[in-house]
């Protein structure tokens, strides 16, 4: 069995990837941070929006040119407006402000119309992980995932698409950054 060049003792080195977990950086070397995911929560209002969306379009529909006396054809459509603004519009804006962002070092909550709340929870500092899921949360693959480190109030990520990967994805971010931390707390052995 011959060496190859910038292989083991062993012989074997793996193949080379793009897949999987990048190698570790050198010593006292900064890493970039990397995206790993973007999540926004299931919405089952939405829904219910997009129902309310064909309802009102088709009583709109139905009404247009078919209203009684005092009504005129503009005001059932400033009403269609109205209740497609506050039951559809509105929600999905509330859904789309409200967006999960897990990256090598941290997880980032933002949330908020008018007004945006930002959240962030270092892997590196170390936190638990539970995850909730009830009946119909198992059949969509989803769940609840409370992120905790015991200093400041828990961070709830509700409605989270395959909550499983992502428990896993966040445990072992927890696990290599806080080894990543300690290896690099290490004094160098003196040569």
């Amino acid at each position: 069995m011959s060496l190859q060049p910038g292989t083991g003792s062993s012989g074997y080195s793996p193949p080379p990837s793009s897949v999987g977990r990048p190698l570790a950086p050198a010593p006292g070397v900064s890493t970039p941070e990397l995206l790993i995911a973007k999540i926004r929560g299931r919405r089952p209002a939405l829904i219910l929006s997009a129902i309310a969306l064909i309802a009102v379009a088709a009583a709109a529909g139905y009404f247009y040119d078919n209203l009684p006396a005092p009504f005129e054809n503009w005001m059932l459509l400033a009403a269609a407006a109205v209740v497609i603004f506050v039951l559809v519009f509105l929600p999905f804006l509330a859904w789309r402000a409200h967006v999960y962002t897990i990256t090598t070092r941290r997880v980032i909550e933002r949330s908020g119309l008018f007004v945006t709340r930002r959240r962030e929870l270092a892997h590196v500092r170390g936190y638990s992980v539970q995850m909730r899921r009830g009946p119909l949360q198992r059949l969509a693959s989803s769940g609840t995932l409370i992120l905790s480190n015991g200093v400041d109030a828990p961070m709830r990520m509700t409605r989270v698409p395959q909550v499983a990967l992502v428990h896993e994805v966040l445990i072992d971010q927890v696990e290599v950054n806080q080894i990543l931390a300690h290896r690099d707390g290490q004094t160098p052995p003196e040569s």
